[in-house]
């Protein structure tokens, strides 16, 4: 049957399960926008390409599922790069699909032409030019196919403007996509499982450190069972948050910068890690001279790379962690590690209470009040997003999440706007989720347009503005390493309030702990998307704390007040 290239890209998409696309027009891809006309596919129009990339990241790693993205060609391709680099670093799967200028004008600097595969070649799992309309629909199946298997990742379609609109005899062809010299399909060698069944058994002090490949492996219940038989203890990475139920007495808390000091302290004291899914980036080790010093080390990793690149293992075994764990479970020994798990119970004291309870309610409203008391009003069941700063370590710290896929963050990017569009993505990938943005003043201004997206598609969003008229966790670097000395951190803001209003939205303000019931109640029974300005305290920090190359027990605590002082709790 004869077909535009425009009307096969929609006709992969929908082959390929696509039911929602982000995106925004442009001359470039205009034919693929028209021809979408006839497709049951959704398009939500973002304010911002970076949005579109966003949610489409969102989307994924809420649903599981590829986020796909479209743009036009020049600008609107490279507005989607801080998305792409945000989606690589954190191995989430979306498809971008840009327009580029036709292909005779190709290099002759074309009005709104940008080497986009060159500059995204960095950046994705791998990117294709497309110039001839019958390689639109291999080379799509592929990306989709490449997006999603093995390590996942984004992967970007460039496709000129005349090979859209060309015409060709296409017929969907169903036949399983194989790439010569890609094999996403890796089996656990036998000698492997010996050698770290060996080290299992015999540890007396070993630490499971859980990643984000326990939720994109949908190793959840497996590792649980792991866990359980073995009786060794979990610490989680900041996106392995979900994996393992926090609530589990075995669930240690959060590693590295920001995390528990018990936590970093077993690690450095362990004579085993078992490192599942994770990558040993430096703010969960610190210093790798001193990192772990005592432990025999296992890495289990779908991507051969990450082996041996950060932290030298004893063990190093490449495949998915779900059948890995499958293959492990018979043959470890039951495990008695009640002496282990004692005097880590030491190590906590008093702590396990958190620090929570040693800030006052005085007139002042603290981040670490919000997060715990949002963790409340949802039963913790929310589906979080965050942006990236203080307030994201708070919500690693004080919500609790026992499900995964329900905290969704920028890790290795870090990338400031991302909660919000994020946020969104998240919001289409499960509409009966209850969805919280949780974002601090500075991030969410550079997304904020977003909320006209929002309004447009009428859908129902939280946000929590935690406002502390900061660029906070620059501030605080500021404050520990460079004597207070507060360059380009203090903020204007806007109001917040009349900034949701003039979108169309509902904007509410909290400026004490007992008014957070109150507001979130509110919000929670308010049709559409909601916008709450929480007014924090505005030179809180964030605890512990190890300074960037440090050693991982080398952490800064949080002051405790002197007794019979005004913030003395006791």
């Amino acid at each position: 049957m004869k077909r535009t290239g425009a009307q096969i890209i929609w006709e992969v998409l929908t082959r390929e399960g696509v039911e929602i696309v982000f995106g925004y027009p442009g001359g470039a891809i205009l034919p693929t926008y028209d021809a979408m006309l006839d497709y049951p596919v959704r398009h939500v129009l973002t304010r911002h390409e970076q949005g579109a990339a966003h949610a489409a990241d969102g989307y994924a790693r809420a649903s599981g599922k590829v986020g796909v993205a479209m743009a036009t060609s020049g600008p609107g391709a490279t507005n989607l790069v801080t998305g792409i680099a945000t989606a690589m670093m954190d191995s989430s799967p979306i498809v971008c699909i840009t327009g580029q200028v036709a292909s005779g004008a190709i290099g002759s600097d074309a009005f709104q032409e940008t080497d986009v595969t060159g500059i995204t070649l960095p950046i994705t799992k791998h990117n294709y030019l497309v110039t001839r309309t019958e390689d639109i629909g291999p080379t799509l199946r592929e990306a989709f196919y490449i997006a999603r298997s093995g390590r996942p990742g984004p992967v970007l379609v460039d496709i000129a403007k005349d090979a859209q609109q060309g015409t060709v005899d296409w017929e969907w062809d169903d036949t399983p996509v194989s790439l010569p010299g890609y094999r996403p399909d890796l089996r656990v060698l036998p000698d492997e499982i010996k050698r770290a069944v060996e080290l299992i058994n015999a540890a007396e002090r070993p630490v499971i450190l859980a990643g984000h490949g326990v939720i994109m492996s949908g190793a959840m219940s497996v590792l649980r069972e792991f866990v359980e038989k073995t009786q060794i203890p979990v610490a989680v990475t900041l996106l392995g948050i979900g994996g393992f139920p926090a609530s589990h007495p075995l669930n240690l808390g959060m590693m590295g910068m920001h995390g528990e000091a018990w936590v970093n302290t077993a690690i450095q004291e362990a004579d085993l890690l078992l490192a599942f899914g994770m990558r040993f980036d430096d703010r969960v080790t610190g210093n790798l001279k001193t990192y772990a010093p005592y432990a025999r080390k296992i890495h289990v990793d779908i991507d051969p790379s990450e082996i041996n690149k950060n932290v030298r293992v004893d063990v190093g075994i490449v495949g998915d962690l779900r059948e890995t764990l499958e293959t492990l479970l018979p043959a470890v020994e039951a495990g008695d590690r009640k002496a282990w798990l004692e005097y880590i119970d030491e190590l906590k004291g008093d702590s396990a209470v958190r620090d929570i309870q040693r800030l006052p309610d005085s007139g002042h409203l603290y981040t670490a009040h919000v997060i715990n008391d949002l963790w409340h009003y949802t039963n913790g069941e929310a589906l979080v997003v965050t942006d990236v700063g203080q307030h994201q370590m708070w919500e690693a710290q004080y919500y609790r999440h026992d499900k995964p896929r329900t905290l969704i963050t920028s890790g290795g990017l870090g990338t400031m706007g991302f909660g919000l569009p994020a946020a969104i993505g998240a919001k289409f990938a499960r509409p009966d989720a209850e969805v919280w943005a949780i974002v601090g003043d500075g991030g969410f201004q550079m997304t904020a347009s977003e909320l006209s997206t929002c309004a447009q598609e009428g859908i129902k969003i939280n946000i929590a503005v935690i406002n502390n008229n900061f660029l906070g966790m620059v501030r605080q670097w500021q404050e520990f390493f460079y004597k207070r000395r507060y360059a380009a951190t203090p903020m204007h803001n806007p109001d917040f309030i009349k900034l949701a209003e003039a979108h169309g939205l509902t904007g509410l303000r909290c400026t004490s702990r007992g008014e957070i019931e109150k507001v979130v109640r509110q919000a929670q029974e308010t049709e559409g998307t909601v916008l709450i300005e929480f007014q924090v305290e505005r030179e809180d920090a964030v605890y512990p704390m190890v300074p960037a190359g440090a050693d991982l027990h080398a952490m800064i605590r949080r002051p405790q007040p002197r007794a019979g002082t005004a913030d003395d709790p006791a």
